[in-house]
């Protein structure tokens, strides 16, 4: 019988835990360089031109009710961005007086204060229901 060539580190009780670690160790080093806790988008119009002044909540979803946990408003380009996200699982919203608002999205993250860009802006369309 042939002896194992690679010596101490051809074990696979070896090389599968130091894989592990390693792959461990590059998650905590990307986690450490992206928890700021940042969330960025853009909001814009029915006819997706971007909304200055508009005020966008974040709301931080529990297992039973939303909790507002701040609101923002946006830049003169729509643009808007919380900087103090600590939660893996909010949703925002986006609202105009006199235009609308927009639907409530649901963003859950990886991790906890994950820095995070809206791939999709937020569109506010004109509410209806306030109508009378």
């Amino acid at each position: 019988m042939k002896a194992n060539s690679y010596g101490w580190m051809g074990g696979r009780f070896v090389l599968v835990p130091l894989c592990i670690a390693l792959v461990a160790a590059a998650w905590n080093g990307y986690v450490s360089l992206h928890d700021g806790g940042l969330v960025r988008g853009v909001v814009v119009g029915p006819d997706g031109r971007p909304v200055a002044g508009a005020t966008v909540s974040m709301m931080e979803k529990n297992f039973t009710t939303n909790s507002e946990k701040g609101a923002t408003q946006t830049r003169a380009d729509g643009s808007f961005e919380f900087t103090d996200n600590r939660s893996h699982n909010i949703q925002l919203r986006a609202e105009q007086d006199g235009l609308g608002r927009s639907e409530q999205v649901v963003i859950r993250l990886y991790f906890r204060a994950q820095n995070v860009t809206l791939d999709a802006p937020l569109v506010i369309k004109p509410d209806h229901r306030k109508s009378g």
